[in-house]
Protein backbone atom coordinates (compact mmCIF):
# COMPACT_ATOMS: atom_id res chain seq x y z
CA UNK A 1 0.00 0.00 0.00
CA UNK A 2 1.23 3.69 -1.27
CA UNK A 3 -0.05 6.54 0.98
CA UNK A 4 -2.48 9.02 -1.85
CA UNK A 5 -0.33 11.39 -1.68
CA UNK A 6 3.20 9.44 -2.50
CA UNK A 7 1.42 7.86 -5.44
CA UNK A 8 2.67 9.26 -8.83
CA UNK A 9 -0.71 9.77 -10.53
CA UNK A 10 -0.82 9.12 -14.84
CA UNK A 11 -3.46 10.40 -16.84
CA UNK A 12 -4.65 6.65 -17.87
CA UNK A 13 -4.91 5.33 -14.25
CA UNK A 14 -8.29 4.11 -13.11
CA UNK A 15 -9.01 5.10 -9.48
CA UNK A 16 -11.57 2.48 -7.71
CA UNK A 17 -13.56 2.99 -4.58
CA UNK A 18 -15.31 0.00 -2.37
CA UNK A 19 -18.35 0.63 -0.16
CA UNK A 20 -18.23 2.17 2.69
CA UNK A 21 -19.08 -0.73 4.89
CA UNK A 22 -16.73 -3.23 2.80
CA UNK A 23 -14.53 -2.04 0.71
CA UNK A 24 -12.92 -2.97 -2.47
CA UNK A 25 -14.07 -6.75 -3.07
CA UNK A 26 -11.02 -8.62 -2.68
CA UNK A 27 -10.48 -10.42 -6.04
CA UNK A 28 -9.55 -6.88 -6.92
CA UNK A 29 -7.03 -7.08 -4.59
CA UNK A 30 -5.33 -9.23 -6.27
CA UNK A 31 -5.56 -7.79 -10.10
CA UNK A 32 -4.67 -4.12 -9.28
CA UNK A 33 -1.01 -2.41 -9.71
CA UNK A 34 -1.05 -0.21 -6.45
CA UNK A 35 -2.97 -0.11 -3.47
CA UNK A 36 -4.22 4.06 -1.76
CA UNK A 37 -3.90 4.22 1.85
CA UNK A 38 -5.47 7.54 3.68
CA UNK A 39 -3.61 7.72 6.71
CA UNK A 40 -5.79 8.55 9.73
CA UNK A 41 -5.21 8.66 13.38
CA UNK A 42 -6.13 5.40 15.36
CA UNK A 43 -9.22 5.69 17.12
CA UNK A 44 -10.94 8.00 14.72
CA UNK A 45 -13.82 6.77 12.44
CA UNK A 46 -13.10 5.58 8.66
CA UNK A 47 -14.17 8.50 6.00
CA UNK A 48 -17.48 8.43 4.03
CA UNK A 49 -16.48 6.87 0.45
CA UNK A 50 -17.44 10.65 -0.97
CA UNK A 51 -14.69 12.35 0.76
CA UNK A 52 -12.10 9.65 0.49
CA UNK A 53 -12.72 10.09 -3.52
CA UNK A 54 -12.98 13.58 -3.16
CA UNK A 55 -9.27 13.85 -1.15
CA UNK A 56 -7.39 10.95 -4.10
CA UNK A 57 -8.88 12.74 -6.84
CA UNK A 58 -8.00 16.03 -5.81
CA UNK A 59 -4.49 14.85 -5.29
CA UNK A 60 -4.54 13.52 -8.73
CA UNK A 61 -5.95 16.68 -10.90
CA UNK A 62 -2.94 18.54 -8.78
CA UNK A 63 -0.54 16.19 -9.66
CA UNK A 64 -1.27 16.34 -13.64
CA UNK A 65 -2.15 20.37 -13.29
CA UNK A 66 -5.24 19.30 -14.56
CA UNK A 67 -7.73 22.07 -12.06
Amino acid sequence: QKKYYDFKYNNNDILLFGRESAGVPEEIHHCVHERLLIPMQKGLRSLNVSSAASMIVGEALRQLNSF
